[in-house]
């Protein structure tokens, strides 16, 4: 008999449904009934494509006689962290700080009153590496609990203020200078892998893409750092060299070996990682990449409405990668005479570089010679075409606010600078799938959807990330629909998520609901974090309209972080962006004029990465009065478009030839 996840619409919890556990999704329902019978909590979070998920799943919430400890001890909450960021992030923090550690599935006993009191992540049905059983953690948190039950209650203030997180902090008035981004570029210099690219120990994983680091480094000016590790990544198996798209994480340290699962999020921060590495340096590596990455989520992740699904799983037929990994048999049938050009580009063997596969099992790399662009694409294309014959990883096709922002961004950066039509089309179905479809009832910003349905007020990430995105896909297109709704979606940050008395920003909504601290998530945990893109995005906002209150707000959470930032690069990375671009020292253009005019001089603006550059265009149709401060007074001039260069209040004489923008647009 199905539990109370059937009736919910995230594949995850779904996966969960015909489990004997007793299964209630975090509410209100889950929660009374702790109150009301006094009992413990166990929460279990984890995500659709969590490798490990599944594997605990079957071994032990599968078995009838563990679900049945769990059952008559516990309350037993399942939760979609995708679903509920909040929850998870409050939970993750109080693991790490119990055990040191974090990871998924996350296990985490409460007492009825919402607050943990011990967690875990992966136990195994047996005891194994040093690991209790799940059953042994079961019985002896419910001893413990009914012998000890005073002792862990009491301690229930110290640790619901020990999660309140970044929520403790309190503006710093030292300077938010430049000197903080030469010691962040320090700090990540020494963490650095110069044989194999990225950030941690040096040849030992697992290793993670760092989009944000990679962005930050860019617009400093960094270009071996960043370039290295773009190159690197494109090179190893963690790209899928067949069908596009990059895995979640390399388990070792030259990016051979991925953790199978492919996320939205992460293939959308590279895309534009890799897009921008392009502008910066002319690699034809890398834009490819970019495209590559892009190509493959148009095809395989975006859904019929415009939105694009969540995630990939990492198993199909319960193996991992197995969808992905070839034996040289297998290549060798599927090619016929481009086997051996093939063998000599992927580097595959006959013994295979994927020890916890089936024997022989390559993943494919790009490390060997390869082969001319024809011939290269016929193989890709014919591997393609084979392996799409085998069983396909599980989709998570709920559609994610935040994650379908962070690709709304991707396309329209490459649609302009690519001139890409294609890309800025996909961007716009996806905004207006964001502004139109993902809402209440009252129009209000939904979390998720799925299955007809939007679910879940929506998170500052979801809210900042889409801030970005309308105002990269209004600098890509100048259409100023999408102008207004950035500035739409900047009001409602400000008025849910700002915090007036501190500085900053909540991670929920102010009327969100109450868990037992309200939280300010201020580390890139792997996407950025909410207060460093809402920072971000008012400061690119303030420039395009001159309004004080944006930028107010954004220097407020600066002046909050930043004394964090430089030792802690890695994991603020998206803040320093944001720090970078106050420093700047910014520019606004502003291009007015016939509409192919603005767009040649537009074509000389996306020609390079200007990460310090703010861009608006009226073109001679438009309706007389923009909506767009910036553009205000703005005009062609003698038939021509014109382009007007502003920096620090003062405005440059107009041009109107590309060659004399180019020049002004020099560092």
């Amino acid at each position: 008999m199905a539990n109370a996840l059937a009736h919910e619409t995230s594949p995850y919890l779904l996966q969960h449904a015909e489990n004997p556990v007793d299964w209630l999704p975090w509410g209100p329902e889950a929660l009374g009934r702790a109150r009301e019978h006094d009992m413990p909590i166990l929460v279990s979070i984890g995500y659709a494509a969590c490798h490990w998920c599944h594997v605990m799943e079957r071994e032990s919430f599968e078995d009838p006689e563990i679900a049945a400890l769990m059952n008559d001890q516990f309350v037993c909450i399942k939760v979609d962290r995708e679903e509920r960021p909040d929850v998870d992030a409050l939970y993750m923090e109080a693991l790490q700080a119990m055990t040191g550690q974090g990871g998924w599935p996350l296990n985490v006993f409460l007492t009825p009153g919402q607050v943990p009191f011990y967690g875990g992540t992966y136990f195994p049905p047996e005891p194994r590496h040093g690991l209790p059983s799940w059953r042994q953690v079961v019985l002896a948190v419910g001893e413990g609990w009914r012998e000890r039950r005073a002792e862990i209650v009491a301690d229930s203030e110290q640790a619901i203020e020990r999660l309140r997180g970044g929520a403790r902090l309190r503006p710093s008035a030292d300077p938010i200078g430049p000197d903080i981004l030469d010691a962040a570029v320090t700090t990540l210099r020494a963490a650095y892998d110069s044989v194999h690219g990225g950030w941690g120990p040096r040849g030992r994983g697992p290793k993670f893409p760092s989009s944000s680091v990679i962005e930050f480094l860019l617009a400093r000016g960094e270009r071996e750092m960043s370039i290295q590790t773009l190159r690197s990544m494109a090179s190893g198996g963690i790209h899928d060299q067949v069908g596009g798209g990059f895995a979640r994480y390399s388990v070792d340290g030259a990016w051979t070996v991925p953790h199978f699962e492919k996320m939205l999020y992460d293939n959308a921060l590279l895309a534009r990682a890799y897009l921008h590495g392009a502008l910066a340096s002319g690699d034809a590596l890398l834009r490819r990449t970019c495209e590559e990455i892009l190509d493959w989520a148009l095809r395989e992740m975006r859904a019929p409405d415009g939105g694009f699904f969540s995630s990939l799983d990492a198993d199909s037929e319960g193996v991992e990668g197995k969808f992905y990994v070839w034996t040289t048999a297998e290549l060798i049938s599927a090619l016929g005479a481009d086997a051996d050009a093939t063998l000599d580009w992927f580097g595959a063997s006959d013994a295979g570089n994927f020890a916890e596969g089936p024997p022989g099992a390559n993943v494919l790399e790009s490390r060997g010679p390869e082969p001319e662009p024809e011939v290269r694409e016929r193989i890709r294309a014919r591997l393609l075409e084979v392996r799409a014959r085998r069983v396909r990883p599980a989709t998570d096709d709920k559609r994610v606010a935040s994650w379908n922002a962070l690709m709304i961004a991707a396309l329209a950066d490459a649609g302009a600078a690519l001139e890409r039509p294609d890309y800025l089309d996909a961007a716009r179905a996806t905004a207006t799938f964001l502004l139109e479809v993902q809402r209440d009832g009252a129009g209000r910003l939904q979390r998720t959807f799925n299955r007809g349905a939007a679910k879940h007020h929506a998170f500052l990430e979801d809210h900042a990330f889409l801030l970005e995105a309308l105002l990269a896909l209004y600098e890509a297109t100048f259409e100023e629909r999408l102008f207004l709704a950035a500035r739409a979606t900047a009001d409602e940050l400000l008025a849910r998520f700002a915090d007036a008395e501190h500085g900053g920003f909540f991670s929920t909504p102010d009327d969100g609901e109450a868990l037992i601290t309200r939280r300010k998530e201020l580390e890139d945990t792997p996407i950025p974090s909410g207060g460093g893109s809402a920072a971000l995005g008012l400061l690119r906002l303030a420039l395009l309209t001159g309004e004080a209150r944006y930028e107010d707000a954004a220097l407020a959470h600066l002046r909050l972080v930043h004394p964090l930032c430089a030792p802690h690069a890695q994991t603020f990375a998206h803040t320093l962006q944001a720090i970078d671009l106050h420093v700047g020292p910014a520019r606004e253009l502003a291009l007015a004029g016939p509409a192919g005019g603005v767009a040649e001089l537009a074509r000389v603006v996306r020609s390079q990465l200007r990460p310090r550059l703010v861009l608006a265009g009226l073109v001679d149709g438009a309706p007389e009065r923009s909506h767009v401060p910036l553009l205000e007074g703005r005009h062609g001039i003698d038939g021509r478009a014109a382009a007007y260069l502003c920096e620090r209040f003062a405005c440059r004489a107009p041009v109107t030839d590309q060659v004399e923008l180019r020049g002004l647009l020099e560092p």
